[in-house]
């Protein structure tokens, strides 16, 4: 019998979980090697090594390899478990929505050799994208097939700014009018966060409304990190116009502008403005600011985790008040994504916070934090490589250690945006808009 891959689906959503088994091998030690030649032209790998009984089958979900880059059976750890062997080519293409293609293949014990290929989409099928530059906006619109109206997902990225257009695309995959909105380092956006109206993101609201028709008029924001602050102060500022919030890894006050502001002025200058006020901030005139941590290693030849400079800055009561994000006035659920090892600042600690927040205020409507054990700052959707543990900040150029581990990470992407998919069906059935 000749060696084979199987794969159940071969060509589809990101997002879905693929089986892969194989049959046809030879007894004895088997090799699985995956690989990835990026849209961005970084190249990736993943192997293991599997023990094959009399029956010649392999069920890669089930199976824990004897040694490989992966010692768990978390689903899909032959992506999750890629490592970068050659960097990008053209970064600028890293967060584009070309498809990605993984090739398996197998090397049994008799040399035999078996392949095939993984198609990983953003892009379902009947999706329409869509570019937005009215209104001084700037963002990407991904609108499901068929005649609606849909719901609609504002989808924010953090402090490396951008348009997240794959979330969007997969959110739009799922049946929500994805609005992935930009608001600095990208076309027509200043380059950095520095300053930023709060007014703009009402202008994003009202347009949102006015010419897409969401169903029901449910509006949800997600956000990541700083995109995450940002959605909680979306929520508590316009609770009439933003109907759910998803915050991935967020923080529970106001943040300066930290690395993604100008080169000329303070990390604790102003990110957000208002009736063109700025938004007080932690950082601002705290006596317990200290950088060192933001700067330096804890010790030689680590990455820099710049957790403990977030926590250090809270000593001062003062300012810990001022920049409290409100989120007692978020007019619907609430949906915390959280790793205990993040790297960047203390998410788990900040929703908890925020949870125990509402609850002291009786929120009426969901709270929902979900805390991911052993996980770090890059949490998203699912399986996607998870083995770039401290990444180049985009804006600042400095590397940083996100924290977690790679499987806690996978993990983390696949449980989270299960729930985020649950969370967005409940608010959306439990929405009755405000006439």
């Amino acid at each position: 019998m000749n060696a084979v891959i199987d794969i159940d689906i071969a060509d589809g959503l990101i997002d879905q979980p693929r089986h892969v088994h194989a049959h046809g091998l030879a007894p004895g030690i088997t090799r699985l090697t995956a690989s990835l030649a990026h849209p961005d032209g970084s190249r990736w790998q993943s192997s293991a090594r599997f023990l094959i009984g009399q029956d010649g089958s392999l069920d890669v979900d089930t199976t824990v390899p004897l040694e490989g880059d992966w010692a768990e059976n978390e689903p899909m750890a032959p992506i999750w478990s890629l490592r970068q062997s050659a960097p990008p080519t053209d970064p600028a293409q890293s967060d584009r929505l070309q498809p990605r293609r993984i090739r398996l293949q197998i090397v049994d014990a008799a040399g035999a050799t078996a392949d095939a290929v993984v198609t990983q989409r953003f892009l379902a099928d009947g999706v329409t994208r869509q570019e937005v530059r009215e209104n001084g906006l700037s963002g990407t619109l991904f609108i499901p097939p068929g005649d609606g109206p849909h719901p609609l997902v504002i989808v924010l990225n953090g402090s490396g700014g951008g348009t997240p257009e794959q979330r969007a695309a997969l959110l739009a995959a799922h049946g929500y009018i994805g609005f992935a909105l930009a608001y600095f380092n990208a076309p027509g956006r200043p380059e950095t966060i520095s300053a930023t109206p709060l007014e703009y993101f009402a202008t994003a609201l009202d347009f949102a409304r006015q010419t897409l028709h969401p169903r029901n008029g449910f509006i949800a924001v997600a956000g990541h990190s700083r995109g995450g602050e940002l959605a909680l102060l979306l929520g508590a500022t316009f609770p009439a116009q933003v109907n759910a919030v998803i915050g991935y890894v967020p923080s529970a006050v106001i943040h300066g502008t930290l690395r993604a502001g100008r080169p000329d002025e303070p990390r604790d200058a102003p990110a957000w403005t208002w009736h063109g006020q700025p938004l007080r901030n932690i950082w601002q005139d705290n006596p317990h600011a200290d950088w060192h941590a933001f700067d330096y290693p804890s010790r030689p030849g680590v990455h820099i985790r710049q957790a403990p400079a977030f926590v250090n800055v809270e000593r001062d009561a003062p300012s810990l008040a001022a920049a409290r994000i409100p989120v007692e006035r978020i007019g619907g659920p609430v949906l915390l994504i959280s790793g205990t090892d993040d790297g960047f600042w203390p998410s788990t600690d900040y929703c908890e916070r925020i949870a125990a927040d509402l609850r002291t205020h009786a929120h009426r409507w969901p709270v929902v934090h979900q805390r991911h054990a052993h996980s770090g700052h890059a949490i998203g959707f699912p399986f996607v490589p998870t083995t770039e543990i401290a990444k180049v900040h985009p804006v600042a150029g400095v590397v940083i250690d996100g924290g977690g581990t790679p499987v806690a990470n996978a993990r983390a992407n696949r449980q989270s945006w299960e729930q985020v998919l649950g969370f967005l069906a409940n608010a959306v059935a439990g929405h009755q808009e405000v006439k």
